[in-house]
């Protein structure tokens, strides 16, 4: 059984629902979950500002951490096509681990949200993918391992890069049921490829 760490930074809440789906999937598989969210870097003040919710009651994610794990699915909003300051800081975070090579043959994914369609879901992926190859570490996509992704009829996130969620610019649109469908599906494929690679 592969203990795999979802390890998400979410604003407003839309990447936690996300990853409610990701956590259900890999649980469907057999796979041993730790929930975790990145640290937030905007003060109170700002975050009131933003009208930003309470974040939720899920430990702090710290670089001497990911070890542990056999894998790691990671979710955040995109900021201009890449990741937010706070994954990246935190990201910058695990030098020592680079510096071991302790996350090397580790698989890691990514799921993500936007506030539109073409707000840059598959390149907050493909920007973030530097990250997994410095620390050597396998990149497992969702593919086109799912129906939602050839449906047209409706407006879906998500991408063979991953599981995904289109917001609107403020915030207003809820993770649709075919979305948290392909969040599930990304959940037990990406358990079963880690059982495969930890075998």
């Amino acid at each position: 059984m592969p203990k795999i760490f979802v390890i998400t930074y979410s604003t407003y809440g839309h990447i936690n629902k996300v990853a409610e789906s990701i956590v259900a999937g890999l649980k469907k598989a057999g796979a041993s979950v730790g929930r975790y969210q990145i640290n937030e870097t905007l003060s109170d003040e700002i975050l009131a500002k933003m009208h930003a919710p309470a974040k939720p009651d899920l430990p702090v994610i710290k670089a001497a951490d990911l070890p542990e794990a056999d894998g790691y699915l990671f979710g955040f909003p995109t900021r201009y096509g890449t990741m937010p300051a706070q994954v990246k800081t935190f990201f910058d975070s695990t030098g020592q681990l680079w510096a071991k090579q302790a996350l090397a043959g580790k698989p890691a994914g990514f799921f993500f949200s936007t506030g539109t369609q073409h707000g840059g879901q598959e390149a907050t992926v493909f920007t973030s993918l530097p990250v997994l190859a410095h620390h050597g570490m396998v990149f497992v996509p969702l593919g086109y391992s799912h129906p939602h992704l050839f449906d047209n009829s409706e407006l879906i996130g998500g991408s063979p890069w991953g599981a995904g969620t289109v917001a609107n610019g403020d915030g207003s649109r809820q993770p649709s049921e075919k979305e948290l469908e392909l969040a599930e599906a990304q959940g037990e494929q990406f358990a079963k490829i880690t059982s495969k690679l930890t075998a």
